[in-house]
């Protein structure tokens, strides 16, 4: 039973607060179901900003070129089923129970016999789950993101036709490194021998590790940043613009919103071409892309953004969106965050830009209270709801050309979602 599914596996505790990094269970896991992971082909990203963005602009344009794909993201933002997707589609309840108890049986009997040392993790587990799925389903290239830096993550079990690393940045430091260049060499670790890699515009600190790692193991190195750009049209739903390398072109039009969708696109432009999807293929699949929960227009008059800014490189990416597009009108922000993020960091980036600050309380164990928040920040001026839907509410005064965001956490994202979709 699905529900009894999902219990289990929040039961596991939080993914990343329970996270082991390693491969053997994974490995052993997958091996017993009859090797899921070696059916298909598969696209790998990984990176900490762009990478579900990136993975949805491939897995569209996969799909129009007639290909039956699949797409393993995370975290989810209302249902676990959302994750793991074919052709778009999520996995049913049932579907998704189904692979539970397969997964969940295994593991049971390879942790009695001692062929693996604990139960797998929510994140190893989930993952499994998904590579049973996309075989069942006869997905044919599946887009597989990371859950967290590379090297060690669950996913780092294929060997792709092609790997991606999205822009290197600060992000669960305590797991993956304290520098640019130790957080890139766990990214880089999805590189594989004499597989193609793209990379995006990164640190230099972070290119020169990604270089190194491909240079060790033969992987041809592709820049997007190769790829010049015309014809930009930055608009504030989406962008326009003509991508040009080597007397290739295609013509972009990407409805997800922000500059930095920009190298999004151009990332998954680079990987597509690289594959060998025509022009027409990634112009339509790129158009179509739909992406919830970063720098989503959910309502309008006035516009309501959803925004699952958490690191330093997304609350600069948003902060800028404000900045160009929304300046002179007045912000309601709503922000809620775990506490494993800095707020001394992303405080000073996006506070200022509100004209009204709330803070609030999402429904997670590892969030902090409002009240901590407006005291770690300073920011007497907020105000406090003790839930997002206190704080929905409180956005009802609004006038129609306002602008309201709710950002700082996917999880928040996901609960303010759940609630406008009913």
């Amino acid at each position: 039973m699905y529900p009894d599914s999902v219990r289990f596996l929040y039961a596991l505790g939080n993914e990343y607060k329970t996270i082991k990094l390693g491969l053997e269970r994974i490995t052993a896991i997958l091996e017993a179901l009859g090797s899921p992971h070696r059916a298909g082909r598969f696209i790998h990203v990984a990176g900490t900003n762009g990478k579900g963005s990136t993975c949805a602009m491939l897995e569209r344009a996969v799909r129009e070129s007639g290909v039956r794909t699949g797409l393993y993201t995370s975290p989810h933002l209302v249902e676990p089923t959302e994750r793991i997707r074919v052709n778009g589609v999520p996995a049913t309840q049932q579907e998704f129970a189904a692979a539970f108890t397969e997964v969940h049986e295994t593991a049971e009997r390879l942790l009695r016999d001692g062929a693996i040392d604990m139960h797998p993790t929510y994140f190893e587990t989930v993952t499994a789950m998904a590579f049973l799925h996309f075989r069942n389903a006869g997905a044919e290239v599946t887009i597989l993101e990371t859950g967290m830096g590379g090297r060690l993550d669950a996913t780092n079990v294929v060997d792709p036709l092609l790997s991606v690393i999205t822009p290197v940045d600060f992000d669960h430091e305590k797991f993956l490194g304290n520098t640019i260049p130790q957080i890139a060499f766990e990214k880089a670790g999805i590189i594989k021998p004499r597989r193609p890699v793209v990379v995006s515009r990164q640190h230099p600190e972070a290119m020169q590790v990604l270089e190194q790692r491909a240079a060790e193991v033969g992987a041809p190195l592709l820049r997007a940043s190769e790829w010049r750009v015309d014809h930009m049209a930055l608009h504030a739903y989406g962008s326009r613009f003509h991508a040009a390398r080597s007397g290739r072109g295609v013509e972009v039009e990407c409805p997800l919103i922000g500059a930095h969708q920009v190298e999004n696109a151009l990332t998954a432009v680079s990987a597509l071409d690289q594959l060998g999807y025509t022009p027409a293929q990634i112009q339509r699949g790129l158009a179509e892309t739909v992406w919830p929960g970063r720098l989503e227009r959910v309502r309008q008059q006035p516009d309501l953004f959803l925004d699952g800014a958490h690191n330093p490189a997304g609350a600069r990416a948003l902060a800028g969106y404000l900045r160009h597009f929304h300046h002179g009108k007045r912000v309601w922000m709503v922000f809620g965050a775990m506490r494993d993020k800095d707020l001394h960091v992303i405080g000073p980036m996006l506070f200022p830009l509100a004209s009204e600050l709330i803070f609030t309380t999402p429904n997670q164990a590892r969030a902090f209270q409002a009240e901590e928040i407006r005291e770690i920040s300073g920011e007497s001026r907020a105000r406090v709801a003790p839930s997002p839907k206190d704080a929905l509410a409180l956005l009802d005064a609004a006038a129609p050309q306002d602008v309201l965001l709710l950002t700082g956490s996917l999880y928040l994202v996901g609960e303010v979602r759940g609630l406008l979709m009913g």
